[in-house]
């Protein structure tokens, strides 16, 4: 046993290190690289806009007229701008939906911006998008729906070829994307057909023009989907999963499976909690009084980030081309609820006191604190099943404050506000040494 002052995070990992050289090895399923900075984002936004903005439809038959997209006054430097703000890390787009209609000039596609009055028909949402994410240092990302309505060659083996071109034209022509989100609805195209998507081919072709890509999609295979559109993550959160026998856009893991993950899953893949801020994914005037309020949002981002995922909020523009004020309004409300709650660290001057599988916070004196967040160094691999908290102003008696499972990239337990001197978070089941990165603590009036 021992005391002593030091950085928090450097003395975490000696303390939970030094127990076993075993404990510098990698144990199961880990992530890459660009896996590790993905989950380093965990905040971003989605912004589904096309022809459905102005048709009030959530998902478009492909025959509309592309004459219907017309924003009057479109700044994609506002979009950056609110996100930036915001403190979201990038934007993913909704690029070509159900619709089939592109929001850039495809060479691939006869309905896109090119054949609408929108600019003449010289406009391209993509090339002012990418402009302002470089211009306000945030990344980018596409949603390209392999289903199409619109394309005469839908249903034949003829569209996977087409759908690998249209990859291929965003992914050479607008710069590095962090991902690329792949929806998994399959429905009829104009011929009345299905398609049989070529995944394995689609993985291929654009992982061979952007290697540092995370493809999304219900099974990954880099970032997995929740089984829910409410932004929900359970609180077992398990980054591993089991995608054997289970083909993209053809049949996954039931919902709760993709919900917590497997135990001993063979893979590494995250979860992603895909929310929209109103009730549709689309912008529709009628659901301006759906738009959530920032201390809703704090409690999704406390259930996505806070349970080891990775937050995807939808903020769709409007028919001008403009994040709406109500939405702006909340993502700033949002943005100042988290900066409040998580200003003051009360651990970073405290002493840390290592035993067996747990450590002692030792503050100077008692404060009132009602969150506690933990992070486990998963490049070594996800290892803790279950944890303990407890504390007390006496270290002879202490009382259970929390208890909870898994930890991955990022744990926030929130609990009855305590106003004492000592902590003890346990690590009372593993599957291997435990290595904790980070113990922060909190007095979150949002709570």
């Amino acid at each position: 046993m021992f005391m002593k002052r030091l950085p928090a995070i450097l003395l975490l990992a000696i303390l939970f290190c030094v127990n076993s050289i075993k404990a510098q090895s990698k144990f199961g399923p880990t992530p890459t690289k660009e896996q590790l900075a993905w989950h380093d984002k965990e905040f971003y936004l989605f912004m589904h806009f096309g022809p459905n903005t102005f048709t009030d439809l959530e998902w478009g038959h492909g025959s509309e007229d592309p004459n219907v997209f017309n924003p009057t006054a479109i700044d994609c430097n506002q979009w950056a701008r609110i996100a930036k703000a915001a403190g979201a890390k990038g934007i993913i787009i909704t690029a070509k939906h159900h619709d089939g209609f592109c929001l850039w000039p495809s060479k691939f596609s006869t309905h896109t911006v090119r054949e609408s009055k929108w600019m003449n028909g010289k406009g391209d949402v993509l090339k002012m998008l990418s402009e302002a994410c470089k211009k306000e240092g945030i990344e980018m990302g596409v949603y390209i729906s392999p289903w199409d309505r619109n394309h005469p060659d839908y249903g034949t083996p003829k569209y996977n070829e087409v759908y690998i071109n249209t990859m291929k034209e965003l992914l050479t022509g607008y710069g590095k994307f962090f991902e690329l989100w792949w929806d998994g609805a399959n429905g009829e195209g104009p011929n009345g057909k299905k398609q049989v998507y070529d995944f394995t081919r689609f993985k291929n072709a654009a992982l061979k023009e952007q290697p540092q890509l995370i493809i999304f999609s219900d099974i990954g295979p880099h970032a997995r989907w929740i089984g829910n559109e409410n932004g929900i993550i359970n609180e077992t959160n398990w980054n591993l999963l089991d995608t054997a026998g289970f083909k993209r856009g053809e049949g996954a893991p039931a919902n709760d499976t993709l919900n917590r993950g497997n135990y001993n899953g063979k893979n590494w893949i995250g979860a992603e909690a895909d929310v929209s801020i109103r009730k549709g994914w689309f912008y529709h005037k009628e659901e301006d009084n759906t738009v959530k309020s920032g201390p809703t949002l704090f409690d999704l981002y406390l259930k996505s980030v806070g349970r080891g995922g990775n937050m995807l909020l939808n903020v769709p523009p409007n028919r001008k081309g403009l994040i709406d004020p109500l939405d702006s309004a909340a993502l700033m409300q949002f943005k100042q609820i988290r900066d409040k709650a998580f200003s003051k660290n009360e651990f970073a001057s405290a002493k840390y006191l290592k035993t067996k599988n747990s450590i002692e916070v030792h503050l100077q004196k008692a404060v009132p604190i009602n969150t506690i967040v933990l992070k486990e160094q998963i490049q070594l691999g996800q290892r803790i099943v279950k944890f303990e908290i407890s504390g007390g102003n006496d270290l002879e008696q202490f009382h259970t404050i929390a208890e909870g499972t898994t930890i991955g990239h990022k744990r926030i337990i929130q609990f009855p506000t305590q106003n004492i001197k000592y902590y003890r978070i346990k690590i009372t089941e593993f599957k291997a040494t435990p290595i904790i990165s980070a113990v922060e603590a909190y007095n979150s009036t949002a709570l």
